[in-house]
């Protein structure tokens, strides 16, 4: 046996575990995950390298990939694989990456960008029907229209190349693997193709695949994907040509446009012409920290910047996390955040997204709105600098909970947060290749003006969706010292900025922060998470004005902070998450 590792599921861990890399999880090994409620958590800390990921597999394999001398970048590739294969609902390479890395030798920090771009032949009205209005969500997304031209296989390749230190088809050997001997279904897999039969059995292959003998798998099952298998193989012994290039792509094309009930536009020239873009972080200063993310076409960084901007002009140290006013402000200062954001973020490819959006004297100005104790009675985009009037139109595309998180430190303290998803929960519900892909298309407006006016996020070629995927790592002294991100449609900037002020400024452990309940206002209603303390708030926020409402809130954030003593890495109770390290 190596030497004694911890490692934790949603609040169960294992000890003494050492495994060989590549090795699947024969399926008396493992002990049966817990379901996806709220559980109690585990604080896992390890002295040289971690792993916290939305999956026991994934975490296994990422950790093995340090283990054997590889890089962040290494682990995240290998990680994101076999988050590929066992929870297909929320990622995989049919869909979008973004990254957010440290590089410690250099000391400079850099993000990538994955994001998947509208094909060339997209029209304005791609998502109106016959009389000109919106179509309804799920005719949108279900069948090939959704589907975007994917970019998370080429922003792994590209990563690699320059922070990479294992040969690239190494990195693939778990995933092959696990795919060709099989997995353990886990109770939220399982869970969410039961609810999604009418739409996720809609075509044969996914069909097949997810409903074999026409049932849906069942916890417990084992799962193989042999088809997934070898596109793995093929990618991994001739690199990114195949699905760029060659036949993964005409697969893919053939599958988007052959859908005779929804058919789609991708072409192999969408394939051909895919950029990964290194973009400039978007980060704001916070008490004595810096806290970076992802820049446009996310709208994570920015928005989560001017929360904390206008934040920092109050003293929620002080008023503590029980108390209904930090809530209050936190609340309206995501208001006025998100009305920036559904008026001004889109792709800085294709408009102009103001650069004053998290100029501090702006932030000032947005923050004197906020009135303690007294919710904002109504709320407006503001003027940022250099712009003295709106020209455009404010909308919001619908995102719901999916996407996943992995947080990685290695042996030589270089860092990567990574966020990726295929959009909606089993993307457009095709598959080709043993993998899923998006429906990434409807994360833009489906109306590309309103009343006149031009909408930032509106459809055009080769334009890539605006996101609010939020990978972070916050620096202190110029070094990283916590690494998260979330999955949860709109809502993940949310959930990461709780996080961030439940450990920076309530000084919880990262398990805590990671755990503490969710309180969300981003439109004007407040959202409780239900079966938690915080439905303590019903009766205080009613009283201030606000509506309320008590529901469920599933996150999926991931968490490693880093300190003197080592490192303390954290997964989110309410799904299947693990944290591994050593």
């Amino acid at each position: 046996m190596g030497k004694p590792i911890t490692w934790i599921v949603a609040g169960i861990f294992w000890m003494q575990a050492h495994f060989v890399l590549a090795d699947a999880i024969p399926p008396g090994e493992i002990a049966p995950e817990p379901g996806t409620g709220n559980t109690e958590q585990e604080l896992v800390r390890a002295s040289d390298y971690m792993v916290a990921t939305a999956n026991p597999y994934a975490a296994r394999a990422g950790y093995e990939i340090l283990k054997q001398g590889g890089s962040a970048i290494d682990a995240v590739i290998t990680t994101q694989l076999v988050l590929n294969l066992v929870e297909p609902q929320s990622s995989g390479i049919g869909g979008s990456g973004l990254v957010v890395y440290f590089d410690n030798k250099v000391g400079q920090l850099s993000t990538w960008e994955g994001r998947e771009t509208a094909p060339g032949q997209v029209k304005p009205d791609h998502f109106l029907d016959e009389t000109g209005e919106p179509r309804a969500f799920y005719d949108a997304v279900v069948g090939g229209r959704s589907v975007a031209t994917p970019g998370l296989l080429k922003l792994m390749y590209e990563v690699h190349q320059k922070h990479g230190k294992l040969a690239w088809k190494t990195l693939f050997k778990p995933a092959i693997k696990l795919a060709r001997e099989g997995f353990i279904v886990s109770p939220r897999l399982a869970s969410l193709v039961a609810m999604d039969q009418t739409r996720l059995g809609r075509y044969e292959n996914t069909r097949n695949y997810f409903y074999p003998e026409g049932r849906p798998v069942q916890e417990g099952d084992l799962l193989k994907n042999l088809p997934f298998a070898n596109t793995l193989s093929l990618i991994a012994s001739r690199g990114i040509d195949p699905f760029y290039q060659g036949e993964i792509g005409r697969d893919i094309v053939t599958t988007v446009n052959s859908v005779t009930d929804n058919p789609g536009l991708l072409t192999m020239s969408d394939l051909n012409r895919y950029q990964v873009q290194e973009r400039d972080p978007a980060c704001m200063d916070y008490r004595r920290y810096r806290v970076c993310s992802m820049g446009p076409p996310s709208s994570g960084g920015l928005t989560m910047g001017q929360i904390l901007g206008m934040l920092d002009h109050y003293n929620l140290p002080e008023l503590g996390k029980d108390n209904p006013i930090s809530w209050q402000l936190i609340g309206d200062a995501t208001r006025l955040a998100f009305a920036d954001r559904g008026m001004y973020m889109a792709d800085q490819d294709f408009i102009n997204v103001p650069e004053g959006l998290l100029d501090k004297s702006y932030l000032l100005e947005r923050s004197r709105l906020l009135k303690t104790g007294k919710p904002l009675q109504g709320v407006a985009p503001g003027l940022p600098p250099g712009i003295d009037e709106i020209r455009q139109a404010s909308v919001e595309a619908l995102e719901l909970p999916a996407t996943t998180h992995i947080s990685i430190v290695d042996g030589d303290g270089n860092a990567v947060a990574m966020t990726s998803s295929v959009e909606n929960a089993f993307g457009s519900r095709l598959m080709v290749g043993g993998f899923l892909l998006n429906n990434s298309m409807t994360d833009f407006s489906f109306r590309p003006f309103i009343d006149g006016k031009p909408v930032a996020n509106r459809i055009a070629p080769g334009k890539r969706p605006m996101s609010s995927m939020t990978p972070t790592i916050v620096l202190r002294d110029g070094k990283p010292y916590m690494v998260l991100g979330s999955a949860g449609g709109s809502r993940i900037i949310v959930h990461v900025v709780k996080t961030v002020i439940a450990h920076l400024d309530w000084q919880l452990p990262v398990d805590e922060a990671v755990s503490l309940s969710h309180r969300i206002n981003m439109q004007g209603s407040y959202e409780l998470e239900s079966g938690t303390d915080a439905e303590k708030l019903v009766i205080p926020l009613k009283a201030m004005g606000y509506k309320v409402s008590v529901r469920d809130l599933n996150s999926g954030l991931h968490a490693i902070v880093i300190k003197k003593s080592g490192l303390e890495g954290a997964a989110d109770p309410r799904r299947e998450g693990a944290v591994m390290g050593d």
